[in-house]
């Protein structure tokens, strides 16, 4: 089976294949992982919850805050965890 896309005869799988692609592509470039996060963020990125983050933060994870914003940095968030792997 072909579909007629942009006038091009492609086979549905080929089809559904570059859509992705383009699709994927289009995230990638609009998906953008901020050096510094709030710790909320941080929390996502780490894949744990808020609550489990605070605990990282009370074993030595380092946050920065600035009048009252806190900020924590991608890089730490992967040596921490790193320095915690066995």
């Amino acid at each position: 089976m072909t579909n007629t896309f942009n006038n091009v005869d492609l086979p549905i799988e080929e089809l559904i294949v570059n859509v992705v692609n383009q699709t994927l592509q289009i995230a990638k470039q609009t998906f953008v992982i901020s050096e510094w996060m709030s710790l909320k963020e941080g929390a996502k990125y780490a894949g744990v919850s808020y609550n489990t983050f605070m605990k990282f933060r009370g074993m030595g994870l380092k946050i920065s805050e600035v009048d009252g914003v806190k900020r924590v940095s991608r890089k730490e968030i992967d040596q921490f965890l790193e320095s915690h792997s066995f």
